[in-house]
């Protein structure tokens, strides 16, 4: 068993069920914590708080790092998941002492992409999310071999969008559209790091999380085949090995 717990963050527009397929051979080799993030699953959003952050989302999994007298863990995190690894590796590097970034990036979001965020955001404030986010999104984040050849996990996929709220889709798609750049960051890393993704990753491709390992001292990238957005889903085997790596 690993001395370092494990924490992994879920991606946008899912929950915590997105580690599922990983859950139990990662937990043979670690203690393995997945909590939903704020606004998301079964994470309620605050009454009350200003402009949405993932600052406070990396708050967050402090506070329960705190609450479970944990010092030190092997962090990581899938795509918004990844944004709030990074957030949390800026407000507390000592906190940290293993980095997994799963199809994610280190760049701010470009004017284009924060519209498109904002516009979402709106969309899921005034009409909620039924009928439309899962079907914009899927084609986004599952590779075309997912698509064409494995309809459970597109179904899989499909039903975590469909049960989020859109209050928290709102809050989440804001929160990104505010998210600082992280790549000077990333040269700062001195702990064991792995970056995985998808070969079939529109949203975040391969030269994207090229560029992630290049950044990181030390990093091994790891390209899983007829993978797309979401590789824990769609290629689990490969990312718990590519995960094994860091884990000490």
């Amino acid at each position: 068993m690993s001395e370092l717990p494990l924490v992994l963050l879920h991606a946008y527009p899912v929950d915590a069920r997105m580690w599922d397929t990983v859950r139990a051979p990662l937990a043979e080799r670690t203690r393995l914590i997945t909590p939903d993030l704020r606004g998301m699953g079964r994470s309620p959003l605050p009454e009350s708080g200003g402009e949405p952050s993932l600052d406070d989302a990396a708050r967050d999994v402090l506070a329960l790092l705190d609450r479970l007298e944990l010092d030190r863990v092997v962090l990581g995190g899938c795509s918004m998941g990844g944004y709030v690894t990074l957030a949390l590796l800026r407000l507390a590097p000592e906190r940290v002492g293993g980095l997994v970034l799963v199809d994610t990036r280190s760049g701010a979001d470009t004017d284009e992409a924060r519209r498109n965020r904002l516009a979402v955001a709106h969309r899921a404030d005034s009409e909620g999310t039924a009928g439309w986010l899962a079907e914009s999104m899927v084609p986004a984040l599952l590779g075309e071999t997912t698509r064409e050849r494995r309809p459970e996990v597109v179904d899989r996929v499909r039903g975590l969008i469909e049960q989020q709220s859109p209050a928290g889709v709102a809050w989440a798609q804001r929160a990104m559209a505010a998210r600082a750049d992280s790549t000077q960051l990333l040269r700062s890393v001195s702990v064991p790091s792995v970056v995985v993704v998808g070969e079939e990753d529109a949203v975040t491709p391969p030269e994207a999380a090229r560029a992630l390992a290049d950044a990181i001292p030390d990093a091994k990238l790891v390209v899983l085949p007829e993978a797309g957005h979401l590789t824990p889903l769609e290629e689990p085997e490969g990312v718990v090995e590519a995960v094994s790596r860091v884990l000490h």
